[in-house]
């Protein structure tokens, strides 16, 4: 009996250690079982089913899958493939889902920003895949880590904890002025081929940084304002003078209205005929659109010329309210024009010089920037100064600017910041 008692004895302990041995196991089978539950939840989507396709997201799928394999050199090489993609955008994998979601140009987002009425079927697809999204950003690194059968280093990430739903409906509530896709990421873009491509690190000029010019601006910035509010406005020309501030007082005024809904989209001469296509595609957007052209001019046998005439006059689909055309030119009649031009054997020839000539007078607004004299030069120089924080006799640094502007060619804006950048960058 006591041979048998001392068996029992032993067995029990390791009864004991058999059985948290095979608690640890089911722990490890419920993780990835959590994990395989939340990879059929994302398969399963359908608003927001284009994250599948994302590159972090595609990447911790990849990483689920193979942790019920339990190939620890396979799981690890996916788990540092993960990380690797997630931190080239930020460490915080809540932030990122999150992110996504609120840009996703998906069929829920284009009705709200058309203002028509949402299903009952679309409300409830919304709300069910919001709360996978937050699910899937709530997933902690070392929740993966301890189901993947490896002692070394692994980094972590980050989880943010915000209420999916709740900060995606505020978005929607405010998708007029702050936008949707890339508009509600970017302000400022250009465009390459038939895509919209935004500017990541635009030139941030603000109004406050422009002197001088205060009438020219304020005709732009009405103009603008109007256009943000739904009312008419005009296409507008803005010539002059080189570097009297004609591209800086479009940039500047992108840049103060972008939290107000305005967006500004660079085209180059030799893209004007892709403007229809892109009225078309950003008619229905809510938010409002420059559609910016700078230092425009043509020759007499432009084929682009046309193009941008068509447009200014309004053919069929040539203009909606929610977009303006902004040009700068140094050119009043933007067509290079030759005395020879006005000569030859054309019966009807001065129908088309005046055709010519005329292409500016179709743009609704037309403001001229001229050189300026010495004391508004003079003017915009003390106000940078002053900006720049630069620290000089006045007389001193009126007796240098003068100097500066006669030795490239003459006054401007442009000298006036070129002159105090010099100075700033000597230590004058």
């Amino acid at each position: 009996m006591r041979h048998i008692r001392f068996l029992l004895i032993f067995l029990s302990p390791g009864c004991i250690i058999v059985t948290d041995l095979m608690i640890e196991k089911n722990k490890k089978v419920q993780k990835m079982t959590n994990f395989n539950e939340i990879a059929l939840k994302l398969r399963s989507l359908v608003l927001f089913r284009s994250i599948l396709g994302d590159g972090v997201t595609k990447r911790f799928l990849m990483l689920t899958d193979s942790l019920e394999k339990g190939d620890a050199a396979v799981s690890v090489g996916l788990y540092a493939d993960f990380c690797s993609a997630l931190f080239a955008h930020g460490t915080d994998f809540g932030a990122y889902i999150l992110d996504y979601a609120l840009q996703d140009e998906n069929l829920y987002m284009l009705k709200r920003a058309q203002e028509k009425a949402i299903e009952a079927p679309l409300k409830a697809c919304l709300q069910a895949e919001l709360a996978i999204l937050q699910e899937l950003g709530s997933i902690k690194s070392a929740d993966v880590r301890r189901v993947i059968p490896y002692e070394g280093f692994l980094p972590d990430w980050d989880n943010s904890a915000k209420d999916f739903t709740a900060v995606y409906m505020e978005r929607m509530d405010k998708i007029r002025t702050h936008g949707y896709g890339i508009f509600a990421k970017y302000h400022m873009f250009t465009v390459s081929g038939s895509r919209i491509v935004p500017v990541r690190y635009p030139d941030e000029t603000r109004l406050s940084d422009l002197s001088g010019y205060s009438w020219e601006r304020k005709c732009v910035i009405d103009n603008t304002l109007a256009l943000l509010e739904g009312k008419p406005a005009a296409n507008v020309l803005l010539y002059g003078d080189s570097g009297t501030g004609k591209s800086s007082t479009v940039k500047a005024v992108a840049n103060e209205f972008a939290p107000r809904g305005l967006r500004l989209i660079e085209i180059k001469k030799k893209q004007l005929r892709e403007i229809p296509a892109l009225i078309e595609s950003l008619g229905k957007n809510p938010l409002k659109f420059i559609l910016f052209i700078d230092d425009l001019s043509f020759t007499k046998d432009d084929d682009d010329f046309g193009a941008l005439k068509a447009i200014l006059e309004g053919s069929v689909s040539a203009r909606t309210s929610n977009l303006a055309v902004y040009a700068t030119s140094n050119r009043r009649h933007l067509v290079r024009e030759t005395f020879s031009d006005r000569e030859g054997d054309e019966v009807h020839a001065n129908d088309t010089v005046q055709q010519l000539v005329s292409l500016s007078d179709r743009f609704g607004l037309t403001i001229t920037f001229s050189r300026p004299d010495k004391a508004q030069y003079l003017s915009i120089v003390s106000y940078l100064a002053e900006l720049y924080g630069i620290d000089m006799d006045e007389q001193e640094l009126y007796r240098q600017a003068e100097i500066y502007a006669l030795e490239r060619g003459g006054r401007s804006p442009r000298v006036a910041k070129q002159f105090l950048e010099q100075v700033q960058s000597i230590g004058v």
